[in-house]
């Protein structure tokens, strides 16, 4: 593997962003990577996983990768999208998934970092959910990511400004769990992992199935989840969102006409 690296420490598994050049944009390459890389560890039985960029890096992930996103008409995220996958790789991973975060997080990157079942950051994290700067629709999985995480007033700042969270306000709102000097960061993290590593991992792994079933019991009659999927498609077939690529492709800012 080129884009990630995978390593074994015992019953700890370690899984590090190693596209730093693209700042860890989750191309479809990548994303492919690390569903192979999780299902090798699944198949290792490990205890707990860290998922992490290489020491050092700014960016922890940039999101997708703009240029692969298709032209208008076409969902940028499918069911069956790489990124879905490995979502749902993680969130069904029988053992708990620690995100360490030294960098910052962008676009789909925080939907990646949310997945995990434990976020440690460091002092220069923070976190931009940045849809409305491209014109990209949101689907529900996504949103309810957040909705798990934050209360509805702040993904709704977060969705519409596109602004970063500092790491002090992330700490603060409970997106991240522990705010750690980057010097201690590594350290305090792999503790953690070796902690869990000494718990029941049948216990750990059934309890992490309840929370998450637990989370997702948010009551949705299907109009209302019709309504949601006629929203996404008014987006993704929209001429902002054509302009919203164009635009990054290009290095300018985009004008958005509404349509």
């Amino acid at each position: 593997m080129s884009l990630i690296n995978i390593e074994l420490d015992g019953y700890m598994g370690i899984v590090t962003l190693n596209n730093d050049e693209k700042r860890n944009s989750m191309s479809l390459e990548l994303l492919k990577e690390m569903c192979d890389g999780f299902d090798f560890l699944r198949d290792q039985k490990v205890r707990v996983v860290v998922l992490r960029s290489n020491q050092g890096a700014k960016v922890w992930s940039a999101g997708l990768d703009i240029s692969e996103l298709p032209e208008p008409g076409k969902d940028p995220l499918p069911f069956n999208h790489p990124l879905e996958r490995i979502m749902r790789k993680i969130e069904d991973f029988p053992a708990p998934v620690i995100a360490m975060i030294e960098g910052t997080v962008w676009g789909g990157g925080c939907d990646l970092a949310f997945t995990c079942d434990i976020l440690i950051g460091s002092p220069k994290c923070s976190f931009a959910i940045t849809p409305a700067k491209i014109g990209v629709p949101y689907n529900v999985v996504g949103l309810t990511h957040f909705l798990n995480i934050v209360e509805m007033n702040i993904a709704k700042e977060m969705f519409f400004t596109a602004k970063p969270i500092t790491s002090d306000r992330a700490y603060n709102l409970g997106i991240i769990n522990h705010l750690i000097p980057i010097e201690e960061l590594e350290d305090f993290t792999m503790k953690m992992a070796k902690e869990i590593i000494f718990n029941s991992p049948l216990a750990i792994s059934v309890i992490k199935e309840q929370l998450n079933l637990l989370g997702k019991a948010r009551p949705m009659n299907p109009t209302t989840f019709e309504k949601i999927n006629q929203l996404r498609s008014a987006a993704y077939n929209s001429d902002d969102f054509k302009e919203g690529k164009n635009s990054f492709m290009e290095k300018r800012t985009p004008v958005f006409r509404g349509n």
